[in-house]
């Protein structure tokens, strides 16, 4: 069976499989296409994974903005987690700093969403622009309040 077919009918024993020939270092017998295909998406995963992250963090500080008098603990711990595991994932993977900009506007529209769905403001009640700037999003004493 080759590697192609593999990949299609089995995916877990074409890692397995590819995994040997890199070790052993059979590059002619590697699944080139679609090992570069899962290379790829596995950066692909780690981008998506600041972009959540970031979203959930945005979503949680227009929260505790715009509810001052529901804020709570819960929403503290979510802002510290965010905040705590975005820097985790930069400092394992520093390539993605560059990306920040952009994953803080793809994440704000995802935050918007969040605050709508999760309180009784409308998108309208919201900015379009995202009011934090990255040092903000950053800084553990942003807001006031949060920081423990």
């Amino acid at each position: 069976m080759t590697s192609t077919v593999l990949y299609e009918s089995d995916f877990y024993n074409w890692t397995v499989e590819q995994v040997k020939s890199l070790r052993l270092g059979k590059l002619d017998s590697l699944d080139l296409e679609n090992l570069a295909e899962e290379i790829e998406s596995l950066g692909n995963q780690k981008r998506s994974e600041l972009e959540n992250r970031l979203a959930i963090l945005l979503g949680h500080l227009l929260k505790w903005d715009l509810q001052p008098n529901l804020r709570g603990k819960s929403w503290r711990a979510t802002i510290r987690e965010q905040r705590r595991e975005i820097k985790k994932l930069i400092r394992k993977n520093p390539s993605l700093k560059s990306y920040l900009d952009e994953a803080m506007t793809d994440g704000y529209e995802s935050a918007l969403d969040l605050v709508v769905r999760e309180t009784p403001l409308d998108y309208k009640d919201l900015s379009r622009e995202c009011p934090y700037v990255i040092a903000q999003v950053f800084d553990d004493s942003f807001p006031i309040g949060v920081e423990v």
